[in-house]
């Protein structure tokens, strides 16, 4: 199992910490209002703990489970603090109509992240085509994309414990692509599903008999 800090304190960052905790994986909550970090290490169970923001994280995988915008800089405040972890980005950068990215470059919010870790930092995107309740309720499969083949393998030894199929993407430049599926899934909650209950997945064929 894994050592998990979780970096924020909303909805995703309970999701995730809860059916962490289900897994058997170790779960710190950091969160810049403390109360709140305590509060949910609290209500998750499982020997949860809190961390001091801004401190280094106790687990080896470190979820930013924080709005698009505040990624980068609460990455770049961490510094060398973050310095060996695996940084899991699970951001979505939509704009402000949600039909497109809120970046106009082939970037992606985990490329700007890791052009901000510390050396020794590997980022794998991960989680962001997944609905909160989805995650919560259901068994979808994620999505991640990531430069180390290590920390990608310790992120999917991670999301397999949730009781969850991890499938790779590529590289960390298709984390752009990812962000680009999350653009989908609410075109489809609006349009074409029409609700939230719902993920993108993978369909594969039988293995026919003569192949």
């Amino acid at each position: 199992m894994s050592n998990i800090s979780i970096i924020g304190t909303g909805n995703m960052a309970r999701t995730i910490g809860a059916r962490a905790i289900a897994g058997g994986n170790t779960v710190e909550v950091m969160g810049r209002d403390q109360s709140k970090a305590a509060d949910l290490a609290k209500a998750l169970g499982g020997g949860a703990t809190t961390g001091e923001w801004g401190t280094a994280p106790a687990g080896d995988i470190v979820i930013v489970a924080l709005l698009y915008d505040g990624v980068v800089p609460v990455v770049t405040q961490y510094g060398n603090a973050l310095a060996g972890k695996v940084i899991v980005d699970i951001s979505n950068p939509f704009n402000s109509t949600f039909d497109g990215l809120a970046h106009r470059e082939e970037t992606s919010i985990a490329q700007e992240v890791a052009k901000a870790a510390p050396a020794g930092a590997s980022v794998v995107k991960a989680f962001n085509t997944v609905f909160r309740h989805v995650l919560e309720q259901g068994r979808p499969d994620v999505f991640l994309a990531g430069d180390d083949a290590q920390a990608k393998a310790s992120v999917m030894a991670f999301i397999g414990s949730l009781g969850l199929r991890p499938l790779d993407v590529g590289g960390l430049k298709m984390a752009h692509w990812l962000e680009g599926a999350g653009v989908v899934t609410v075109g489809l909650a609006n349009h074409g599903v029409g609700d939230l209950d719902f993920a993108l997945s993978i369909t594969e064929l039988p293995v026919r008999a003569d192949a």
